[in-house]
């Protein structure tokens, strides 16, 4: 299984072909068309996360067998959910303590720190902040 930096590594390359922030824009776009849309009974007060100025909902599952985490999420903002998509891509499927010492590079790598507005990158940081929580709550069992 490719690790959280790998992972990382194929996204960079992925956006390092295209120059224009209007290429990357659609490519988030297709990114979070693409995902599997969240089944209807996750779509509850208790995941939506706080600080998001559009509306995401992160579920998180514990695969015991396998000791990882399983992340799913929409948002009703298509930008929003290609950046969800990517952060799902990136920590789905490990650890709880391997998502804990994660360092995500990639976010400023692929220039969404300095894109996006102020208000989708507290957004941003909501999400990964949340995917911490449930990575010490399912680390601490």
């Amino acid at each position: 299984m490719e690790t959280i930096n790998e992972i990382q590594d194929e996204i960079i390359e992925e956006f390092d072909g295209l120059d224009d922030w209007m290429d990357r824009y659609q490519l988030l776009i297709d990114l979070g068309s693409e995902q599997e849309p969240l089944d209807e009974k996750y779509k509850t007060e208790q995941n939506l996360i706080d600080g998001c100025q559009s509306r995401v909902w992160l579920q998180a599952d514990y695969d015991e067998a396998a000791g990882v985490i399983r992340f799913s999420a929409e948002s009703d903002a298509l930008i929003v959910k290609g950046i969800v998509s990517l952060l799902i891509r990136v920590l789905s499927g490990h650890t709880p303590q391997a998502i804990l010492d994660a360092d995500l590079y990639f976010i400023s790598r692929i220039g969404l720190r300095e894109h996006l507005s102020p208000t989708r990158s507290n957004g941003l940081l909501a999400m990964v902040k949340q995917m911490r929580a449930y990575a010490l709550a399912y680390s601490a069992k």
